[in-house]
């Protein structure tokens, strides 16, 4: 099968192996504050007491299986998918206790599970890098069970942001664009020096605004404000090394979900935007017309 039957870009697939491989979120790394507190502001809305008992589920595109070590414990089964064998190796590290998960060296559009056969899944910040993220939810909707519900967190458009703030984003992204392309080490270098010199300083002023009174939401980075620089380090990383990023308004996301078969769409109303969840009600539009004609 070739990379675009997989929904793949092998480049990028190589840039996260690289990332989780530097950044690999153990325990002594990734502080356990900092991991519930970021857990929490994706699963929120998810709806942990509709799961069956011992159910059967799927994290596409683990990485370093950071969400996948406080997922496992909750239900019966998790398959651990992701395209590059490095991250898979973090992620077999960091859930080396975990008695009841799978791994599987494969892509979104090549996932080796039987249609209609598992309970939920998940997938955080991964399918707005890759080529077709609009196919990558319909691959993994083909997977679910009737009702099962999907949690997927993709970068936004900013759509819910002022004019200023979406001309801050695309200044940035210049940086993006020259970055990405270099060689691993002169990737790493500069994206640390943003952590430290962009990163860090609006996240540190954030908090003192919010020390005073006053609501640090319209500062950029204000979600880092009660995170370690750890995090600051992994995400400037995440952010400023990837050749290819897509972004989405919350009606895109909407339309794809809906195309896919998911309905009862649920989004939250707290960063990170945008984080939904869905249940799978159908087969995709695609496939209801085949089956009618």
């Amino acid at each position: 099968m070739d990379d675009a039957a997989e929904n793949i870009d092998p480049d990028v697939a190589a840039g996260f192996g690289h990332e989780w491989s530097t950044f690999r979120q153990s325990e002594t790394e990734f502080s356990a504050a900092d991991r519930e507190a970021i857990f929490r502001s994706y699963f929120q809305i998810f709806p942990w007491n509709e799961l069956p008992i011992n159910s059967t589920g799927i994290d596409v595109g683990c990485g370093s299986g950071r969400w996948s070590a406080m997922v496992a414990p909750r239900v019966g089964h998790l398959h651990l998918l992701d395209a590059s064998k490095e991250a898979l190796a973090v992620a077999r590290e960091n859930l080396a206790t975990s008695a009841n998960v799978t791994f599987h060296h494969a892509s979104v559009g090549n996932i080796p599970l039987d249609d209609d056969s598992l309970d939920f899944a998940f997938s955080l910040g991964v399918l707005h890098h890759v080529p077709d993220t609009a196919a990558a939810i319909s691959a993994i909707a083909a997977k679910l069970k009737v009702g099962a519900p999907f949690l997927v967190y993709l970068y936004y458009a900013l759509d819910n942001r002022p004019w200023w703030y979406r001309f801050v984003w695309r200044f940035s992204n210049v940086f993006r664009l020259i970055i990405s392309p270099l060689p691993p080490k002169a990737r790493l270098a500069l994206s640390q020096m943003i952590a430290l010199l962009v990163y860090w300083p609006l996240a540190r002023f954030a908090a003192l605004v919010e020390r005073v009174g006053f609501s640090p939401s319209a500062i950029p980075l204000e979600s880092y404000r009660h995170r370690d620089f750890y995090v600051m380090r992994t995400d400037a990383y995440d952010r400023f090394c990837t050749r290819l990023e897509q972004r989405f308004t919350r009606r895109k996301i909407e339309q794809m979900l809906q195309s896919a078969g998911f309905g009862a769409i649920q989004f939250s109303d707290q960063v990170p935007y945008w984080c939904a969840v869905a249940k799978k009600q159908r087969a995709p539009l695609e496939q209801n017309s085949i089956l009618q004609s």
